[in-house]
């Protein structure tokens, strides 16, 4: 699978799933690939973990986004790679995160990932809950 690199300051990730085009591709920054790395590096997180993106029932506007590191896919999952982190997104969630941008924020306002998701036609005031 390519990854093609938009500008300098994110990937996007083709998500093969049949019928999509670039709209629908999974794009991070830059930031939050760095980010990700730096984590698994200072808690000794082996390399061969993948980092997984999904979403669960919950939260105050229905469905809340996961993330963690898992030490390998599962049947249901696609297996993306962003400049060498493995991403496992279950088939399910793909559906729910086609065309979304995680990000990195470590500004004034707190700090940690966030999830751009077009597809959200509602979101709660702590960014990590939707709707669609």
């Amino acid at each position: 699978m390519s990854v093609a690199m938009i500008g300098q300051d994110v990937v996007s990730i083709p998500t093969s799933v049949t019928g999509t085009d670039e709209n629908d591709n999974i794009i991070i920054t830059t930031k939050a690939l760095s980010e990700v790395k730096k984590i698994k590096e200072s808690n000794n997180i082996a390399d061969d973990f993948g980092l997984r993106l999904g979403v669960k029932g919950g939260g105050c506007s229905g469905m809340s986004y996961t993330l963690g590191f898992d030490g390998a896919s599962r049947d249901t999952d696609l297996v993306l790679d962003a400049e060498g982190v493995r991403i496992f997104i279950d088939s399910k969630s793909m559906f729910y995160l086609m065309g979304m941008t995680l990000d990195f924020s470590d500004g004034l306002m707190g700090k940690g990932f966030t999830f751009n998701n077009p597809n959200a036609t509602k979101t709660c005031g702590c960014g990590s809950s939707f709707g669609v």
